[in-house]
Order: C-alpha cells, then sequence, then structure tokens
C-alpha cells in the first residue's frame, strides 16, 4: 500500500556559493529568532512574486551582505529539491567569484569564509547537504 503524501506549497528561494580568491566559499549561521536558527547556510533568500531567482539574489546579497552583485556574476550551477514537513523547498544554487564590497553580517548572522572539503563540518539544513558534494567537485 502507498502512503499519500498531502500535497505541499512549494518555495523557491534561490542561494549562493560566494568563492573568494582563495577558493573559500562563504557561509551564514542563520541567528537566533529565525527558522532552523544556528544551521549555516549559503546566502540568499525567498524569491518575490514575479522576481527572477537572479534578481532576488541581488537583492538579497545588497539586504544580508552588504554587497553588490551583477546578473552577469551569477553562474546557475545546481539546485536542491527538498521536502520539509510543511512545504516543498526549490532551490537554485549559484555561484559568484566577483561582487563589489566586502560582506558584512547586516542582519546578526555569523559568517565564515570555509574551504568547500570543510563544507560537511558545518550543521547546515537538509536541502544544502547534498550540494556540499558538488561543490566539493567543482573547487
Amino acid at each position: 500500500m502507498q502512503t499519500v503524501i498531502p500535497p505541499r506549497p512549494i518555495v523557491l528561494v534561490a542561494a549562493v556559493a560566494l568563492v573568494d580568491d582563495d577558493n573559500r566559499v562563504l557561509i551564514s549561521q542563520r541567528p537566533e529568532g529565525k527558522s532552523m536558527a544556528g544551521l549555516w547556510e549559503f546566502p540568499g533568500g525567498k524569491v518575490e512574486a514575479a522576481e527572477t531567482p537572479e534578481a532576488a539574489l541581488i537583492r538579497e546579497l545588497k539586504e544580508e551582505l552588504d554587497i553588490d552583485v551583477t546578473e552577469a556574476c551569477l553562474a546557475p550551477f545546481t539546485f536542491a529539491s527538498h521536502a520539509y514537513e510543511t512545504f516543498h523547498l526549490l532551490m537554485p544554487l549559484y555561484v559568484c567569484r566577483r561582487w563589489r564590497g566586502i560582506p558584512f553580517p547586516k542582519e546578526g548572522q555569523t559568517l565564515k569564509w570555509v574551504r568547500a572539503v570543510r563544507l560537511g563540518d558545518y550543521e547546515m539544513p537538509p536541502a544544502d547537504v547534498p550540494l556540499i558534494a558538488m561543490l566539493r567537485d567543482l573547487l
């Protein structure tokens, strides 16, 4: 007998692996008061209605990290598709090696530059975990 899973809303979130000149990836720790507080993630955020994933990343990176990114510098890399209890997450992941400014945590989050081979040392949301091996292979 097959288990019927009730439909869940699909939430579109765009994320980016910011890669510095030393091939390290920027991760951010979710601050207290947010869902999944304490977990590490790739910067990004929810894609608003009538917004492209690239536009969402440009907006979110300015709001969260005070850096300027152009769409031309966002390279589509892979995506995550993960069923959480109350929603289904679809998350395209981009790679970006060029931006203007120095990432600064504007929303109380902790930032850390990490080598791709060490990303697995940081507890991440379940949707982010499969992306680690792909980034290790890339970098």
